[in-house]
């Protein structure tokens, strides 16, 4: 599943009696009932069986047949399950899953379809754990398969989870309904009774029924449509493969769709509304190259003969990747040439390739439970990366996973932080999972194995991982043995790349001369929260090292901050570079202290070559002055990725307190002679950070100092820049950064161009296309009056592009007029003119806004309750709302206000982890603006004399 970009950053009542006479069909319809059938057996003398969150795994689905009928004009759906059962203990009870559904009918048949009951078996619930029991008054016994039969009905869910509606509009008005799921991680339960955890994996043969006007989908293609009655077509799919329930979907649609075969004849589709077909086409080209990619990188073939890319309407996340039925935001797949800019490119690249990559890691290969969702997420995550890397190296991918990297190390840094592989029971809990720890820092920290173990060894490892575990469940430490190339007795397979188990301790990689145990290394950072940090200093010919856990939270000078580092050690795969040769160098640092001998004729070191490492570095004893004057006087000496390495752990150690805030500025005055884009940004977003912090405190000379600064000191950057969509896609990134800010710091020369640019548009009625790259500034700045902001509203509504319908929202959020920005929050709200699913976002760009910080964190309180509703307490959406609304918080008085809230919803809050976050967020704020505004403002007087 891929989280929504953010900026910062079924349905009727059905016969089962009228199914076609088939054996299949017979099969998951109702069995035959014994004559004479008696009335149902009570309940008033049963207790529910089982007292457990999970299920107990004494009764193993196999095979599910699944029969639904939506109704997408009274927004309901009924259907039915059978499920052959293996029991391996005798019992009298199946337990299950279940959440909402009605169930009008138990029954359960042994192998013969013979019943175990000639009553009615009655159906308990317990709804806080999700669950369902069954009742036979006959013993299932062990060794024995059976069939579970049900009959259910709901109402197609509201939100985002489950079976549910979402619609869409056409250019002449008209609303159309379809119904969509998702399922991940527990809401499978919410469509079909089900055994819904991830080891229960399972065949499913579904069937769904629907009027001819519409298409079905599911994760297998269709073998059979047949007429059920009239108006009335039922759609059979072929048998699934064995999978987990949260990767089955299944849509109710009017769409069109455009097709494709792989190399290995996978046929691939893209389905969008009838209106926005034209813009599937990019979609398919990168989900064929991207199959065709994974099937050579994995060198395992994609196991089912199609892959589904659907564009839905409402969608909470980013995506969601069922097997064979892969869902998606429509921002995510739609690429329209005339109003999608070079990121929305990249975006939908890095969407499909993130998917696509699940295809096999989660999917074929599943987590055994979710507290290692990071062996899906992580994998898919860092496989964005290798992916588009290999299949679009013009879109310069490998820019971007530096950031991927600092954005996990903003989140380690804070104590509120968790361990990738973290305990998770209930849904809530589960939920929260998906973040930036399983995400981002998984995807760094395989990226540190891959250029430890080199990137031959982390591939075959990992297509050993992939082929062992095939339609199985694995935890960490089968991949770290896959990785280590060591195999279990029975597994012995004779050859260059995997030894006994008899012989793993003896197969330690050797790196820089030194044994390691990879299960002890990786176990430093999958099981302790925290990133560390690397403290350097130089003593003659030798490094001394430091590592201790990095905190931007505590200061080292607090009572705290002793208490906090203890029991943190890690396993860190060093890299240096020298000016004495090109040669990278390495060392495993497995103590908290070590030292390296460089020789005395070295006169810089740079540590963590090219941010491969997930660790900070700090240079004591003047190795900063060092830095900075090597960036002044020959930064090409560093690559890229070491000068923005650079820029970032000086100003994240300047948070921490442990570098002065004017050697971090002063580190970044070489940027003038910089021509690279990442480094250039890195800098540049430290000062918009700086300015952005200011602003929304009112501090007006310093305000008003640093824009000028900013103005003064990248001028020619900003000069450089056209209004167009020249130029490789970094220029174009640089391009649409800078002027983005100029015109945000009131530069005269930027606002020009933008109100004119502006002014042609609103002359062509909106016809005009204008550059992409430039679009959301020309919109920010046309959206500051009143003609502007209404004009923009009103293409907002009727644009069938939703690329330029995200700029457009992200101009009228621009406003500075706070009636303006309460009308945007209320019709999120709404969820009309914009979608409950754009809410969340819409909230963060108001709380970005100077005018409309204090508006945002208001109406989250005002409106906790529906947006909890809305969106789940766990999910990402509430994390970012809580978050993005207080991230830029710097007074104590915000700190005790945010305390205060939290403590209205103790109940809630004490179960997010991300009220925490927030509070550490706001914490470290505080204490920067304590410690910095002041060197700042004479910094900043200094640099205008």
């Amino acid at each position: 599943m891929v989280l929504v970009r953010l900026l910062v950053l079924s349905l009727f009542h059905m016969s089962l009696g009228g199914s076609q006479p088939t054996q299949s069909s017979q099969q998951a319809s109702s069995p035959p009932h014994p004559a004479g059938q008696q009335s149902p057996l009570g309940t008033s003398n049963l207790s529910f069986p089982w007292s457990r969150l999970r299920l107990p795994r004494y009764i193993i689905p196999l095979h599910y047949h699944l029969l639904l009928h939506p109704n997408l004009t009274s927004l309901s759906f009924t259907g039915s399950v059978q499920i052959q059962i293996d029991v391996q203990n005798n019992t009298n009870w199946v337990v299950l899953h279940s959440k909402g559904l009605q169930i009008s009918k138990a029954a359960i048949v042994d192998q013969n379809f013979a019943h175990l009951s000639d009553q009615v078996l009655p159906v308990l619930h317990n709804p806080s754990h999700e669950q369902i029991g069954i009742f036979s008054p006959r013993v299932l016994s062990s060794g024995q398969k059976y069939f579970l039969y049900l009959e259910f009905g709901a109402e197609l869910s509201e939100g985002f989870y489950g079976f549910y509606k979402s619609t869409y509009r056409t250019s002449t008005g008209e609303t159309r309904t379809l119904a969509s799921t998702h399922f991940e991680p527990t809401s499978a339960r919410m469509a079909f009774p089900c055994f819904d955890e991830p080891n229960f994996k399972a065949n499913f043969s579904v069937r769904i029924r629907r009027s001819p006007e519409y298409i079905s989908l599911s994760n297998m293609p269709v073998v059979k449509t047949f007429e059920v009655n009239a108006g009335v077509l039922e759609d059979q799919f072929d048998a699934s493969v064995k999978m987990s329930t949260y990767l089955v979907a299944f849509v109710i649609c009017d769409f069109k769709y455009v097709t494709a075969t792989t190399s290995s004849g996978v046929q691939v589709s893209i389905y969008a509304s009838p209106e926005k077909w034209p813009q599937t086409r990019y979609a398919l080209e990168v989900a064929v190259k991207m199959l065709d990619f994974y099937e050579e990188y994995f060198n395992i073939h994609y196991p089912l003969p199609k892959q589904d890319l659907i564009a839905i309407p409402d969608f909470e996340s980013g995506a969601m990747e069922n097997w064979g039925l892969t869902t998606y935001r429509e921002t995510s797949l739609l690429f329209d040439p005339l109003t999608s800019s070079i990121s929305d490119k990249l975006w939908v690249t890095m969407v499909i390739g993130h998917e696509l990559a699940h295809q096999w890691f989660g999917n074929l290969v599943t987590m055994e439970w979710w507290n290692d969702i990071w062996l899906n997420e992580g994998f898919a995550r860092y496989m964005e990366y290798i992916s588009v890397e290999a299949t679009y190296p013009d879109l310069k991918v490998e820019e971007y996973l530096l950031h991927t990297c600092f954005s996990a190390v903003g989140h380690d840094s804070l104590n509120s932080s968790r361990p990738i592989s973290s305990p998770a029971e209930n849904p809530t809990q589960i939920k929260q999972m998906f973040d930036t720890v399983s995400y981002d820092k998984g995807a760094c920290v395989l990226h540190m194995l891959r250029h430890f173990l080199t990137d031959d060894v982390f591939q075959r490892g990992i297509v050993r991982y992939l082929r062992k575990y095939s339609y199985r469940n694995a935890h960490n430490q089968d991949l770290w043995d896959s990785l280590a190339n060591t195999c279990s007795e029975e597994d012995f397979i004779s050859g260059k790349h995997c030894y006994s188990s008899s012989q793993a301790s003896k197969n330690a990689y050797l790196f820089a001369g030194e044994h390691m145990d990879l299960t002890a290394m990786m176990n430093t950072w999958i099981l302790q929260k925290g990133i560390p940090l690397v403290t350097v200093t130089r003593k003659g010919p030798h490094l001394l090292l430091r590592q201790d856990r990095f905190l931007r939270t505590v200061l080292p000078s607090d009572r705290l901050w002793s208490t906090l580092q203890q029991g943190f050690l890690w396993h860190i795969p060093l890299t240096y570079k020298t000016d004495a040769s090109s040669t990278i160098h390495r060392h495993l640092m497995t103590t908290p202290t070590d030292s390296i001998h460089i020789g005395e004729e070295v006169s810089w070191v740079k540590v963590n070559t090219d941010m491969t490492g997930y660790y900070v570095v700090h240079y004591e004893d003047g190795g900063w002055d060092e830095m900075t004057k090597l960036l002044r006087e020959n930064h090409t000496a560093l690559s890229y990725k070491d000068r923005t390495h650079l820029i970032h752990n000086a100003f994240q150690l300047v948070t921490a307190g442990h570098l002065l805030l004017d050697k971090g500025l002063d580190l970044i005055g070489y940027l003038q002679l910089e021509t690279h884009t990442v480094p250039l940004l890195e800098g540049i977003g430290y000062l918009e950070a700086f300015y952005r912090m200011t602003e929304k405190r009112n501090e007006l000379d310093v305000i008003s100092n640093l824009g000028m600064y900013i103005l003064r000191f990248f001028r020619a950057v900003i000069d450089r820049q056209t209004w167009s969509d020249r130029g490789s896609v970094s220029e174009r990134r640089l391009r649409s950064e800078v002027l983005s800010l100029a015109c945000h710091l009131k530069d005269p020369p930027c606002l020009e161009q933008a109100r004119e640019s502006f002014k042609d548009w609103l002359q062509s009625n909106g016809t005009l296309n204008l550059p992409t790259d430039v679009v959301d500034t020309v919109f920010s700045v046309g959206a500051q009056d009143d003609h502007g902001w209404v004009s923009l509203l009103h293409t907002y509504n009727m644009s069938l592009s939703e690329a330029q319908k995200s700029k457009i929202l992200f101009a009228l959020t621009c406003s500075r007029d706070t009636n303006k920005l309460h009308r945007l929050l209320e019709l999120g709200l709404e969820g009309k003119v914009i979608r409950s699913q754009d809410l969340s976002s819409v909230i963060l760009m108001v709380a970005r806004n100077p005018r409309g910080h204090r508006l945002a964190w208001n109406f989250v309180k005002k409106n906790w309750d529906t947006l909890v509703q809305k969106f789940q307490l766990g999910s990402f959406c509430i994390r970012n709302i809580l978050i993005g609304t207080t991230g830029q918080f710097s007074s104590p008085e915000e700190l005790t206000e945010v305390q205060h809230f939290f403590e209205s919803i103790k109940e809630q809050a004490s179960q997010l982890r991300a009220a925490q976050v927030a509070l550490d967020n706001v914490q470290k704020n505080v204490r920067w603006f304590q410690r910095n505004l002041e060197s700042l403002r004479n910094w900043l007087n200094k640099q205008l004399q």
